[in-house]
């Protein structure tokens, strides 16, 4: 996966996170989750635009892994209701993808890859329960 798309979605949602702690104002908690998802929804667009492939659904499994890890991020470090509500929910849960992977998944084992639907299956589970080990370090590592 290109650094510069992971680089640039962890920068982006670092600066909002801030900024939506910064800002004092106090909007629907709706149009905070929707400013987030429209985000997520771009951000996602990107790392398709430069992940697709046919062999494969790399795009999904990378943003459920960093949608994993952000999130995680964002809960361990104790982040705000307004953050957790931009971040996690909306950019968050519009960037990670619960249904293509699923969408995927069976389509790998309809056109006879069997291996790579479980490849896929288990690659997603675990490789994002890691990333939200990896950002339960971080933010203890951070904390010290």
């Amino acid at each position: 996966m290109s650094g510069s798309v992971v680089d640039a979605f962890v920068a982006g949602l670092l600066a909002l996170s801030l900024l939506s702690e910064a800002i004092a104002f106090d909007p629907e908690p709706a149009h905070i989750v929707g400013t987030g998802g429209a985000i997520g929804a771009v951000l996602r667009h990107g790392v398709y635009l430069h992940l697709s492939s046919e062999r494969f659904p790399w795009p999904t499994l990378a943003v459920n892994v960093i949608g994993s890890f952000v999130f995680a991020v964002a809960i361990f470090a104790g982040a705000g209701e307004s953050t957790i509500q931009l971040l996690g929910i909306g950019a968050c849960g519009a960037f990670t993808t619960f249904s293509s992977f699923s969408v995927e998944t069976v389509q790998l084992y309809e056109r006879g890859d069997r291996r790579l639907a479980v490849v896929n299956a288990a690659g997603n589970l675990v490789l994002s329960l890691a990333g939200i080990g990896v950002a339960w370090l971080v933010v203890a590592v951070v904390s010290l």
